[in-house]
């Protein structure tokens, strides 16, 4: 966990997008912040979708205190990837259906705007993965906070990966593909092929195999200090967090390893991690 914000002045909304009759809800929301002398800014590509005027991202990260996703846990991925470098907590609220992450219930924004006052929450800070496709024409760079998905552009062919650690080969996968995921994402695509739950806080990767053709392939989990290079004779298509995707060429490589900096998620105080799973995942007994 990080110190507490010396200051809550200011928020700024990035809106679900595709969505605008989310409207409504924003503005009730806004008010709750607003009548407590906090000041809401909307981003402009959020505003422009429900007819009102924004700020550019950029001038918003860098004037407010706190940023606020409203909607389901993909436009918080978003945000927080965009935001990347500014260094701002984000506080999601749930406008969607999961709540993996945006874990503030509608219902609960009064409270949390209370508690966001007074300096009862915490801000948890959690590892990032920063990496880059270096190919002919150049090299890509992104930022990924749940996973980076290398797969088969088509259903038709395995493919072969081959993957380095610190420029030590140390295995072929052969298969559908591979999963990198960072702990906050073990309970996203990694989860479903079988892969560990990993505390969110931990600061390793994940290396979950896509229906290997060998059942000696295994998930690898390895520290986050670590470089991992990943190239192949096949093309791939590499997805950040289910949001882009880029071919990788036959002998294009893909190097991936822990971001510099945390993304700091903000959650209640008494926020507890094992009974968002056990709500989530529907495990135990009542």
């Amino acid at each position: 966990m990080s110190e507490l914000l010396h200051k809550i002045e200011s928020v700024g909304f990035v809106l679900r997008p595709d969505s605008p009759t989310i409207l409504p809800l924003y503005e009730g929301i806004k008010a709750k912040f607003e009548d407590r002398g906090i000041k809401v800014f909307l981003g402009d590509l959020s505003a422009k979708m429900i007819g009102l005027k924004g700020m550019s991202f950029n001038e918003m990260c860098q004037e407010v205190d706190l940023l606020v996703s409203l909607g389901g846990d993909g436009t918080l991925l978003s945000l927080v990837r965009r935001s990347y470098g500014y260094d701002k907590p984000v506080l999601g609220i749930n406008a969607g259906n999961l709540g993996f992450l945006a874990d503030t219930p509608i219902d609960c924004v009064d409270e949390m705007v209370e508690k966001l006052l007074i300096g009862d929450y915490r801000i948890d800070n959690r590892m990032m993965i920063e990496g880059y496709m270096q190919t002919q024409s150049g090299r890509k760079n992104f930022y990924a906070f749940n996973d980076v998905v290398i797969t088969r552009p088509t259903i038709a062919h395995m493919v072969k990966i081959d993957a380095s650690i610190d420029e030590d080969w140390f295995n072929t996968y052969r298969g559908d593909g591979l999963i990198i995921s960072t702990p906050t994402g073990s309970t996203a695509y990694n989860l479903s092929l079988g892969g560990p739950i990993m505390y969110p806080l931990a600061k390793v990767f994940i290396m979950t195999p896509i229906a290997p053709h060998s059942l000696t392939q295994r998930p690898l989990v390895v520290p986050s200090d670590f470089t991992i290079n990943l190239q192949s004779p096949d093309e791939l298509v590499v997805m950040i967090d289910g949001q882009d995707d880029y071919i990788l060429k036959a002998g294009d490589r893909l190097v991936i390893k822990g971001a510099k900096m945390s993304a700091k998620l903000l959650h209640k105080k008494e926020h507890s991690y094992f009974s968002v799973l056990r709500e989530k995942l529907s495990w135990g007994d009542e």
